[in-house]
């Protein structure tokens, strides 16, 4: 499989659909997982540094998966299978403060990679990171109603479970307060309790929440 992945992800590297996209497209390691954690786009650091959450977001969403599982983030990287809506940087928000959102067509033209992905991997677990990529697998709106819970999803022909996970940003507050927080707590719980990561290389035990 891993072969398998390495080619895909030289694929995905060489992608050029999007025309408006900041290339190149941000790819994680062949990493044949059961567990596909899938983020929103790529931000302006992580082209450089040629790896997804390689900044400020990523250092918070480490630590909460140091949390529940015990992985440094070397080791999470080796155990979970990163992706995302959009791979490509979108640029800065014309309007406004931030970066740009994918429009739907962009985010139609790259989910064709992420259905290649849950062809080859067969995920048990998806770990949706932040409001875009949480509505592509379950329709809500507001977090509260999702975050927390674990849901049983179909996605592209394969069944699995769902678990959102608040964006890690700092530009955000809503993991850091009440029901958030709460919420939050409650999400890392059941990652650690869920048998995908027994699936894994080397897991760790799961420690005390």
């Amino acid at each position: 499989m891993t072969a398998d992945l390495d080619s895909h992800l030289a694929e995905l590297r060489a992608c050029t659909r999007c025309p408006a996209m900041h290339r190149p497209a941000v790819v994680g390691r062949a990493v044949a997982s059961r567990i596909l954690l899938v983020g929103q786009a790529p931000g302006v650091k992580e082209p450089v540094l040629a790896r997804p959450f390689a900044w400020t977001a990523g250092k918070t969403l480490f630590k909460w998966i140091e949390s529940a599982t015990g992985w440094n983030e070397n080791e999470a990287r080796d155990r979970i299978y990163f992706a995302a809506v959009c791979r490509c940087f979108p640029g800065k928000n014309p309007r406004g403060a931030g970066d740009r959102v994918p429009d739907t067509d962009e985010i139609a033209r790259c989910s064709d990679w992420m259905r290649r992905e849950f062809d080859l991997l067969q995920p048990t677990l998806v770990l949706a990171v932040g409001k875009l990529a949480i509505a592509q697998f379950h329709p809500f709106a507001l977090l509260s109603e999702v975050v927390g819970r674990t849901l049983p999803i179909t996605y592209a022909g394969h069944a699995c479970d769902l678990l959102p996970l608040p964006h890690p940003s700092g530009a955000s507050t809503w993991h850091r307060m009440e029901p958030g927080k709460t919420l939050l707590g409650q999400a890392l719980k059941a990652f650690a309790a869920h048998p995908a990561l027994y699936g894994t290389q080397k897991t760790a035990a799961m420690p005390a929440m």
